[in-house]
Formats: structure tokens, sequence, C-alpha cells
């Protein structure tokens, strides 16, 4: 197979070139894990959506937003690094949410979210 790379913010997008469809969202483990000092977190998008991608510590408190855009319908991998985010030590989560919740939204996907979390562990 042929692959094709595209890199737009630090978000890089694998197309395959394949027929494959996407099912449904799902955020894959970050790889690496254990890490030092990056990793790869991913996650696949049935839609375009609002994609919001934050780091956690272990106490709940956000260190990171990693991505906060619409995202296309896809595969992305999201470089991490710690040299970016000075970081200790220590187990932390992400959670990518997709979609925007709205009162106004009428039912159906338009407003529906998706939100997932995984653990991941910086060890120095």
């Amino acid at each position: 197979k042929n692959y094709i790379l595209k890199q737009i913010n630090r978000d890089i997008t694998l197309d395959t070139g394949s027929s494959s469809i996407i099912k449904g969202f799902y955020l894959y483990q970050n790889y690496p894990n254990p890490f030092n000092p990056n990793t790869v977190i991913s996650w696949q998008s049935p839609v375009r959506r609002h994609i919001t991608l934050k780091v956690y510590d272990i106490l709940g408190r956000e260190v990171a937003t990693l991505v906060d855009e619409v995202k296309e319908t896809g595969i992305h991998h999201y470089p991490f690094s710690i040299i970016h985010f000075p970081l200790p030590t220590s187990v932390y989560f992400y959670q990518l949410r997709a979609g925007n919740p709205s009162a106004s939204s009428p039912k159906g996907q338009a407003g529906q979210v998706f939100v997932e979390t995984k653990k991941m562990i910086l060890a120095k």
C-alpha cells in the first residue's frame, strides 16, 4: 500500500487511500506508554467535528490543551512532547471530546457528544 502523510499544525493525518469506512469515534492508547519525552495520541473520527484533546494530571487539573478545532473525517495522530509542556514524572490522563453540546441542537448527530479518556505514564 502507498501511504500519504499530511502534517497540519502538528496534527498528522494518515490517509491509507483505501475505501475502508470509519464507523465511529475511537480514542487509541498513546504509544509508547510509558513515554519520555515523546508519545503519539491517536483517534478516529467518522465525521467532521469540533475536537478537543486535553491532558489532565492525577488530580484532574488540566495541564495542556493539545487540540481545540474542527477536524475532518479520518484517523488523526498528535505527537505530544514534554519539551513543549514541561511536566514531572507522573500518571496523566488525556481526553478526547468530539462535538459541541447545545440545548438548541435537535436530537440526532448534531447534538451528540463523544467523550473518552485514557491513561498515560510519563517516566523520566
